[in-house]
């Protein structure tokens, strides 16, 4: 039998990044991968995939080698939302 696998909270963020857990299972629940584990009263949790260790490697984040400090996908996104919030699109 196989060593157990574990992973590490990389979002910056996230009250957990950097502590290490090891993996109970990995499943799509709520239209998105979550990786479950078991906190330190043994009670089950789960955190999106992508903000782990297990996440692959986004191939933009890879490409722009720290140089990008945001992807265009995201930016159009955040665009879509501030017009929804009110905000002015400019127009070029």
């Amino acid at each position: 039998m196989g060593d157990a696998q574990t992973f590490q909270v990389t979002h910056p963020f996230h009250p957990l990044s950097g502590k290490v857990f090891a993996l109970v299972t990995c499943r799509n629940n709520w239209g998105e991968q979550r990786a479950y584990y078991h906190d330190e009263t043994n009670t089950l949790r789960s955190i999106p995939l992508a903000w782990t260790s297990l996440a692959p490697v986004d191939a933009v984040v890879s490409l722009a080698a720290g140089r990008a400090l945001f992807r265009v996908s995201d930016l159009l996104e955040l665009s879509r939302l501030l017009v929804s919030l009110g905000g002015k699109q400019e127009e070029e």
